[in-house]
């Protein structure tokens, strides 16, 4: 696999090029220094894979665009540039409860284009905002009430009408709010998912999911609340929610126990109750005091078929059949040599990490993320897996990625590394799947990875 490499806003790259070299278009913005608003917290490809947005703890979003003059060479399929940057969300504070809310992008989702423009939700811990990305290469010129520096013109001075025309001009992004959904969730929001009526778009939170329409504001549907009358009976949190690929009333949520529920909003409007109930029995041989901490899923996420989906707990992933609840049909550890180190990975808060998952495009591999920069991806048909590193210092140019490692054991081959050397700073929370080609989007702190199939 060969790999195109962007540090952060500006651009880092390896051509995936057969003349592969390195460009960089400018030496002194690769730094050392990590800034905590310039960490990388989500990464999504829109339906196309033309598009990559991310959003950062800074509340920026940044969208990379699939290279023009690539789209008709497969040697140049995985080159990514900077399409469009700017400020979704800034910092505010909460008079009423002393609380600031941070600008930090939690979830970004692609709307299906509908015309020439292109629109994405973004959100941070409170307010969901619905974009506008639009190109703009022509302006009118020859206005009969303006003049040609803006300024208005005496209506007693025009003598003659003239029809305006419209003139070239340098191509110009512009990302414009169109919607801002705010005021509806009192905790943090963890999960937006865009429905398959594309009118509609599920919000959640730690107690409470939302039914937004996107022409609507200033009021949504309240679908779930597991919210107890008294908190200190609270026993349980949602930790993900996503609308089915096909189904607009069929969606799940995931909870902080490991367990996932189905529901369908044509049972009721107040979906409590639920459809489906997925859940894993626990053995109780391997119970520990940590069991309930590692068996809480941090992303749930449907197969694009519809018949599957696959939960992300925090040693392992699950794909599930939609028609059998009482045990996943398929579970890959992503790893699970840190069984041994879960005392040290709670002393120092790793154990609370959220991982993503995600699927590629035909449903026949899924993809997750790890310490030390690794990323583990599994092969559905062969059940083959490999651990591959998203570093600038472990790849070359020219070069496929190696397959990383992890030794457990006291004698340590060659090219593997000690679980004890695992770098937990280093981490990919997050991670995306081009829709239709094999390119993966890989976060790495405040780097973005973009890798692609080795091409001969």
């Amino acid at each position: 696999m060969l790999f195109l490499v962007i540090s952060h806003w500006e651009s880092f790259c390896l051509s995936p090029a057969s003349n592969l070299e390195p460009r960089l278009t400018n030496p002194d913005l690769i730094c050392d220094v990590i800034l905590s608003a310039d960490i990388i917290s989500t990464v999504e490809f829109n339906h196309s894979g033309e598009l990559l947005a991310t959003g950062d703890k800074g509340g920026r979003v940044v969208i990379f665009q699939h290279e023009e003059e690539c789209k008709n060479r497969l040697q140049l399929r995985g080159e990514y540039n900077v399409y469009s940057t700017f400020q979704s969300h800034e910092p505010e504070f909460d008079y009423l409860k002393s609380l600031e809310i941070e600008e930090k992008i939690n979830k970004i989702r692609w709307l299906p284009q509908q015309n020439s423009a292109h629109f994405l939700l973004s959100t941070n811990d409170k307010t969901i905002k619905l974009w506008k990305i639009s190109e703009r290469d022509k302006r009118a010129e020859g206005y009969n009430l303006k003049d040609e520096n803006g300024r208005l013109r005496d209506p007693f001075r025009i003598t003659s009408l003239r029809v305006p025309v419209l003139m070239p001009m340098d191509l110009m992004v512009e990302a414009s709010p169109r919607r801002v959904f705010a005021n509806a969730h009192t905790y943090h929001i963890n999960s937006i998912s865009v429905n398959s009526d594309h009118e509609t778009y599920l919000s959640a939170d730690d107690l409470r999911i939302n039914l937004w329409h996107l022409e609507i504001t200033d009021r949504s549907f309240n679908i779930v609340d597991i919210k107890p009358a008294n908190m200190e009976e609270l026993t349980e949190v949602i930790t993900a929610a996503e609308c089915h690929p096909n189904q607009c009333n069929v969606f799940v949520y995931s909870s902080s126990k490991g367990t996932i529920r189905l529901c369908d909003m044509r049972a009721a409007a107040l979906c409590d109750r639920h459809t489906k109930f997925f859940e894993e029995p626990e053995d109780p041989s391997s119970r520990s005091f940590f069991s309930e901490i590692i068996s809480s899923i941090s992303d749930v996420k449907f197969s694009h078929s519809g018949r599957y989906m696959m939960t992300r707990d925090y040693l392992s992933v699950k794909v599930w059949d939609l028609n059998m609840e009482n045990r996943p049909v398929e579970t890959y550890q992503v790893h699970e040599y840190l069984r041994s180190k879960l005392c040290s990975l709670y002393e120092n808060d790793c154990i609370f990490d959220k991982f993503e998952c995600c699927w590629n495009g035909s449903d026949s591999a899924i993809m997750t993320g790890s310490y030390n920069n690794f990323f583990r991806m599994f092969d559905r048909n062969t059940r083959k897996d490999i651990t591959l590193e998203a570093s600038r210092e472990s790849s070359k140019p020219r070069a496929t990625l190696k397959p990383r490692k992890v030794s457990t054991g006291g004698k340590r081959k060659k090219d593997e590394i000690s679980v004890d050397s695992l770098d937990f700073n280093k981490k990919i929370l997050h991670t995306a799947w081009h829709p239709k080609e094999n390119v993966i989007a890989v976060a790495a702190t405040n780097n973005l990875y973009i890798f692609q199939d080795k091409i001969n």
